[in-house]
């Protein structure tokens, strides 16, 4: 595929995608995905006069990563979701001949602005665009690119993706932007740069920069390359300004090597001046680049909401057979957690989506596994409560066929001392297909002495997203017969009590059928 590879909106093969994709039974249905074609990180998300919008790396084109335009979607509710026209297409010439690629909206006295990457062959530098009131229709700056080089005299591994802000007060108000990147031999790194106006910009150096000799292959390895850096304040003065001294400062990127997504990892800290003093590293979801690339913005209700992208586990041969590839995880809140890190969960929205409620009486797990006739579905909403005694391992079974062949399993379990615990996702036997990843999911849960775990887990099709005390694990999975792969059930080893189970069914975000793909 050449990088001028273009299609009218009209084409067969443009339209065959959005007829094709709708009856993949592994495509969800209460996840955001694009029509068809590709999609990739989350853009420009933002709260603007009541409607969530949603910009995302799109290909319309066909299911593969290339010559990336911006899609755009708007809600009301952050459940359904209004397909809007195609934000950004590549220019025909112009510092984004060959993609527009990931970046994020600002509100530039009342306009609309979006700042994001512009490639052209291997040059990837800062663009801005002005768009209209209704964020509907774009106009790219003529002086474009508005940063023409990266910093001097530094050897980057890359340079792209962008977190902007407005800081300070009165005159002394000014733009700040960071551009994700890496300092070969030493680590991803976040250049700083400020302006007055978006498109004079002064570099003011690295605000922070990681240590890519240290744990490598690691599940904390903060590779070589920052990518998507999301700079925000959460606790006492978030709505102050980042320059006062309140609150928890998180800095969230995605490590990246040599072409290689290898998982969402994030700072807590202090950004203060021109740095970040970082006092924790973590990490963001126990899925690694299945949840990757994640942005966040604050709504009018004062909310942290957080998307990020669900990678594919299947081949890319897979992807353009089924027409798409990609998928928008459900949006979350992000609040400060009791031991200083991040805590997650779904927006409560979401429960507008329940329909048929069933509830699993409380007591004892006293076998290894019981199935649940009563639960079954590919589209589900599952929250319970246990209580896991030393030493004890509870089991979640979810998406098995009748004979057990394929099934997929979310473990807690609590160390026989007590003193902390685990969230694992077993996918082993998933899927009979030995092309998709089946790789074990895991991370640390933490736990109280009671031993108590609320868990809540949504099952859409392919995509899983967990949530377990506060801590997240998203993946995707792909039965051979997902028809029959509906099976539900639950179990324990040790002493391990039910305190709690509801499932419903979970109704489609988007009505049956096609979606254009250039709206």
């Amino acid at each position: 595929m050449t990088h001028d590879l273009t299609l009218p909106s009209g084409s067969h093969t443009a339209e065959g995608l959005a007829e094709l994709a709708p009856r993949d039974p592994h495509r969800p249905r209460f996840h955001f995905t694009s029509p068809g074609g590709w999609l990739n990180d989350p853009n420009g998300l933002s709260h603007w006069n009541g409607v969530y919008h949603l910009f995302y790396q799109y290909n319309p084109l066909a299911a593969a990563h290339h010559r990336i335009h911006w899609g755009h979607a708007t809600s009301t509710d952050l459940v359904h979701w209004t397909d809007e026209p195609v934000a950004l297409v590549p220019g025909t010439t112009g510092p984004d001949r060959d993609g527009c690629w990931s970046g994020v909206l600002v509100d530039d006295g009342g306009v609309p602005t979006l700042v994001y990457s512009g490639r052209r062959g291997e040059r990837e530098l800062p663009c801005v665009a002005r768009g209209s009131a209704d964020l509907r229709y774009w106009t790219k700056d003529p002086a474009n690119p508005v940063i023409t080089a990266p910093p001097e005299g530094i050897d980057i591994t890359a340079f792209r993706d962008h977190c902007v802000w407005r800081e300070g007060s009165g005159e002394n108000k000014v733009w700040r932007h960071l551009v994700g990147s890496g300092i070969r031999g030493v680590g991803g790194t976040a250049f700083l740069y400020e302006s007055d106006d978006l498109r004079s910009w002064r570099y003011v150096g690295p605000l922070l920069t990681g240590d890519a000799s240290r744990n490598r292959g690691e599940l904390d390895w903060t590779g070589t390359m920052w990518e998507c850096v999301d700079l925000f304040r959460l606790g006492e003065d978030e709505e102050a300004g980042k320059e006062e001294t309140g609150g928890t400062d998180a800095l969230v990127f995605s490590a990246w090597d040599e072409g290689t997504t290898h998982h969402p990892l994030y700072w807590t800290g202090r950004y203060q001046g021109d740095t970040f003093t970082p006092t924790a590293l973590h990490r963001l979801d126990y899925g690694g680049r299945y949840f990757y690339a994640p942005q966040s913005t604050r709504d009018e209700h004062g909310r942290r909401i957080m998307f990020g992208w669900l990678q594919e586990g299947r081949t890319d041969e897979a992807n353009a057979r089924a027409g798409w590839c990609g998928v928008m995880s459900l949006p979350r809140v992000v609040t400060l957690a009791t031991d200083g890190g991040l805590h997650q969960a779904p927006v409560r929205e979401l429960t507008g989506l329940r329909r048929e409620h069933v509830e699993v009486a409380p007591g004892r797990l006293a076998a290894p596994y019981t199935q649940l006739p009563a639960v079954r579905g590919d589209q589900l909403d599952i929250e319970t409560t246990l209580r896991l005694a030393p030493g004890a391992t509870a089991r979640l079974v979810l998406r098995e066929t009748p004979d057990g062949a394929e099934r997929t399993v979310v473990e807690v379990s609590r160390a026989p001392d007590g003193t902390s615990g685990m969230l694992r996702l077993r996918r082993e036997t998933s899927s009979l297909d030995p092309t998709v990843d089946t790789e074990p999911r895991y991370g640390e849960l933490p736990l109280d002495p009671d031993g108590r775990v609320d868990l809540r887990v949504l099952v859409d099709h392919s995509a899983l997203e967990i949530f377990a005390n506060g801590r997240a694990l998203t993946a995707r999975i792909y039965p051979t017969r997902p028809a029959e792969a509906v099976g539900v059930g639950i179990g324990a080893d040790g002493d391990a009590a039910l305190e709690g189970f509801d499932a419903w069914q979970m109704a489609s975000a988007f009505t049956d059928g096609s979606r254009p793909l250039w709206p």
